[in-house]
Parts: C-alpha cells; sequence; structure tokens
C-alpha cells in the first residue's frame, strides 16, 4: 500500500489530501477531530491529486456543485454506508442524522449515524457537514462549527465573508 499526500490552502484554511494507491482516501482540516497521525498520510507528493484540486478549485469557485472522484473509503461497513448516502445529499441542501438513519433503514441509529459522520475521512468532497441536528440545530462537525456554518453559507449562495485573497480559489504551497 502507498500512500501520499499534499497540502493545500483553501478558503476554510489548509488542507491535507491523502492518497491510498493513487486514489483519493483523505481530505483533512487543520485542527479536524479524527484526524490521522501525519506520520500515516505517506510521502509529500502533489501528482495524484491533480483531478482532486482542480475539482476542489472549481468548486470554492462555485463552478463545481458535484464531486466526481473515484474514493478510497477505510472505515466499517456502516461507516462506508453512511458515508455513502451523505454523497447522495444535494448541494446546498441538508438532512439530519435521522432521516439518514431512516434512509439506512434504521431509524434508531441516528446517533450511530452522527458518529460515523464524525469520522468521516474525506471531507468537504463526502458532504459531512450537510448533516444538521433535528430542528435545524448545528451539532457534531469535525472540522469545528464555524467551518460548518460557513460551507452551509456558501452552499445556500449566500457569502461567508471569508474569501481568500484573489478569490476563493485554491492556492498549491
Amino acid at each position: 500500500m502507498t500512500r501520499q499526500h499534499t497540502v493545500v490552502d483553501s478558503p476554510y484554511g489548509e488542507l491535507t489530501l491523502v492518497a491510498t494507491d493513487g486514489t483519493l482516501s483523505g481530505l483533512y482540516m487543520t485542527d479536524q477531530r479524527h484526524r490521522p497521525d501525519e506520520a500515516t498520510f505517506g510521502e509529500r507528493d502533489a501528482a495524484p491529486f491533480t483531478e482532486a484540486l482542480r475539482q476542489l478549485e472549481a468548486y470554492f469557485a462555485r463552478e463545481l456543485t458535484d464531486f466526481d472522484l473515484p474514493l478510497a473509503f477505510a472505515g466499517t461497513d456502516f461507516q462506508r454506508r453512511v458515508w455513502e448516502r451523505l454523497l447522495a445529499i444535494p448541494y446546498g441542501e441538508t438532512r439530519t442524522y435521522g432521516e439518514l438513519a431512516e434512509e439506512l433503514g434504521n431509524p434508531a441509529a441516528s446517533r450511530a449515524v452522527g458518529l460515523a459522520n464524525g469520522k468521516n475521512p474525506v471531507s468537504i468532497i463526502v458532504p459531512c457537514h450537510r448533516v444538521i441536528g433535528s430542528g435545524g440545530s448545528l451539532i457534531g462537525y469535525g472540522g469545528g462549527l464555524p467551518r460548518k456554518r460557513r460551507l452551509l453559507a456558501f452552499e445556500a449562495g449566500g457569502t461567508d465573508g471569508s474569501a481568500a485573497p484573489g478569490g476563493d480559489t485554491l492556492a498549491l504551497f
């Protein structure tokens, strides 16, 4: 198994992308809860991330609403099922933990859905920020609630008040 990573700046802070055998397996924010030890990220090499970076740049420029990237999820069967459901939440929309649990066929599993959501290894691309508490409350985001609020405002078409210098585009280090 070969792992590589790159680090880029974004309107939401520094992002670390990780590939396993050439396939995107992680996208982590600075200070993200459940972020693996950086020693597991492998050599620093931007080569495997050309398409992911292109799509992220288009997303931040509001030119892309659906990512189309192969992903390598490492998690339990239940976690992978939750992460696949996250991919089905349309841009600019939200779901509650309870709604996701129902969609997975187990309405009593909202807490387990929340735990799996919090361990999502490919944030932003797998849109765990689109999951909210019942009644619309913003709870449980591994990247921090301020980032969740900003991402939701961004996708709703508003400004999040934090455009990167020169616009909402990525800048490679």
